[in-house]
Parts: structure tokens; C-alpha cells; sequence
């Protein structure tokens, strides 16, 4: 499956249906989910009475409060409610955000740093910088460029009908550039899906590609046990190697139940940069609620109902 907004190309080849769809998106949401949902699954939406992991994230998007999830799916806002947990030490350093690119100074940032939209999806609004003395004038002006683009984007959230995003104030933030493991094109990526504030499964991304689509993956429940036969493989999603349960474990447990408390349903993304020690360092990436838009289709039917089962959508309307 291809991204549509993923790559200029996939923007220009789908052009018409973005176009459709963003016109949906603005003014009937639910028919643009249930268009979406069909095309991708082949079958109809149920939204009277949702079942799957799917079903019941779209059924949030429409219906339930929403109104949490625009500062905590804020990479930059979601910053505050981690302190509030007591989880600051899990927070990257932040050297910068910039809501005008003509705030924004090099001078300010380190040789290595990571510059991110606060409302972007990892799709191409991620942008390492590596050796800053290194660039040149033309480099500097194609990155500012890109930031320019990133504040300037219409529509977010449009096209998934995530009304979250479109409240977002857009910003540009400058983090920390944690450092690549040796031999590995991006770092392991954990994320902890939580169903009423519990750990339930760990899904791991790993050789993640430079735009952020195609990844080796693998899923685990709360105690390491793998579930390859829950995956699905693709041409961006392919099932990855078990890897050796990290020895911080528990904590990353912990600090993932503590920020997804008193949410229904709720993925929280972290990063382990030493998995071999028990006192490993843990650091937070992000929350997310609504994983791929709901369309999540790089998970078996059977999965999806497992995890549907977890929560009920009578949990949001308790816990908003």
C-alpha cells in the first residue's frame, strides 16, 4: 500500500483522490472513514457496533471528546503533561521551537540534532542533522525550506479524519539526536499499546527507512512472548526477527502505564538505548491514539478483534 502524502510523486499520482477525500474529510468524516476503510479492507465499517482495534479507533475519532488528545499528540505540548507524570528524565533534550522560520538560527543547535513538525505523523517530518559545521549555504536554505513547508502545511489530519491534528498550533521543534546502534539504520522503536491504562503488547519497528514508511516489525505481549502470526507482511510493513526481552523491561512497562493512565486506549511510543542492562535508559518519543489513522492493516483480522476486545467504547465516554 502506498502513502498518498507520503512522497511528491504519490501526492502527484493521487491527486484526484486526495482531492475527494479532503473535501470528505472536511465535510462528511464519516463517510470519508468508511470509503477509506472499504477500500482498504474490502468490506464495510461498523460503527453502531465497532468489534476491532480498527473499528472502535475510528469510531473515536468521530464520536468521542477529543479534545486531550490535540495537546498530547503535540510533540512539542505533550512535553508538560510527561513532566506532570514525574517522567521528565525519559524526555529528550530540547534545544529549540520555532513556529516562524525566521526565529530560527543555527548558531542556537549543536553539531547533531533532530528537527521534527510537532503535528506531523514521522512520514517525511522527521529531519536528522548530522555535522552542522558540514553543511552549506545551499544545505542550510533546503532545510529551512522544508521547516517552512512543515508550518505551512493545509489540512492536517484531513485526509485520516483525525480532528486532533487540525487544532494543533504548527511548530517545528529541535531535539536531541539519540545515536544509532551499531549497524542499524534507525533505533528500535517500542511501542506499548495500552487498553484502559495496561500494558497488553509491545510492537517493535526497526530498520525503519528514511521516509518513515517501510519497517521491520515484530509483536510481543507484556511478557516477551512473540506473535509473528499476528503480522501481516507488506511492501512497507515486514515481520522482523524476535530480538532478547530487554532487562529494563518492567520500567519501560511502568513509565508506559503511567502516562496512558485513565485512557481507554492508548499507544505510547519509547525508545530503550540500553536494553541489555536493567537500569537501561529509557526515553519518551510520543502518544498516539489513533495508530495509522485506524486503518491499521498490517495486523491479522484475529488480532484486531483480540485487541478490539480490550475496550469498549463505553470506556471513552466514562473516561472524558
Amino acid at each position: 500500500m502506498i502513502h498518498p502524502t507520503s512522497s511528491k510523486r504519490g501526492r502527484i499520482l493521487f491527486a484526484p483522490i486526495i482531492t475527494l477525500f479532503t473535501f470528505l474529510g472536511k465535510h462528511n468524516p464519516k463517510l470519508l472513514l468508511e470509503i477509506r476503510y472499504f477500500l482498504t479492507f474490502k468490506k464495510k465499517l461498523h460503527l453502531k457496533n465497532p468489534q476491532d482495534l480498527n473499528e472502535k479507533i475510528l469510531w473515536a475519532k468521530l464520536y468521542s471528546d477529543t479534545s486531550q488528545w490535540v495537546t498530547l499528540a503535540d510533540k512539542y505540548r505533550v512535553r508538560d503533561y510527561v513532566e506532570r507524570k514525574g517522567l521528565g528524565d525519559c524526555l529528550v533534550k530540547l534545544y529549540g521551537a520555532w513556529d516562524d522560520v525566521k526565529k530560527f538560527d543555527f548558531d542556537q543547535l549543536p553539531e547533531n540534532f533532530i528537527l521534527k513538525a510537532n503535528n506531523g505523523d514521522g512520514k517525511g517530518t522527521n529531519m536528522p542533522v548530522r555535522g552542522k559545521s558540514q553543511l552549506t549555504a545551499t544545505q542550510k536554505a533546503d532545510i529551512i525550506k522544508t521547516m517552512n513547508e512543515w508550518l505551512h502545511r493545509k489540512n492536517i489530519g484531513i485526509l485520516h479524519a483525525e480532528p486532533h491534528y487540525k487544532e494543533m498550533h504548527p511548530m517545528v521543534i529541535a531535539e536531541e539526536l539519540l545515536p544509532l546502534p551499531k549497524g542499524e539504520s534507525s533505533l528500535e522503536d517500542y511501542k506499548l499499546w495500552c487498553f484502559n491504562g495496561k500494558v497488553r503488547y509491545i510492537y517493535t519497528c526497526s530498520n525503519r527507512a528514511s521516509d518513515g514508511v517501510s519497517i521491520q516489525a515484530m509483536l510481543y505481549d507484556r511478557e516477551w512472548n512473540a506473535f509473528p502470526q499476528h503480522l501481516v507482511s507488506n511492501s512497507n510493513y515486514q515481520v522482523g526477527k524476535v530480538v532478547t526481552k530487554p532487562k529494563n523491561l518492567k520500567k519501560m512497562i511502568e513509565v508506559a502505564e503511567t502516562l496512558a493512565a485513565g485512557f481507554p486506549e492508548l499507544r505510547v511510543d519509547l525508545y530503550n538505548m540500553n536494553p541489555d542492562d536493567e537500569n537501561g535508559k529509557i526515553y519518551f518519543g510520543e502518544l498516539t491514539f489513533t495508530s495509522l489513522g485506524g486503518l491499521m492493516y498490517y495486523f491479522t483480522p484475529e488480532f484486531l478483534k483480540e485487541a478490539g476486545s480490550l475496550f469498549s467504547i463505553e470506556d471513552f465516554k466514562r473516561k472524558f
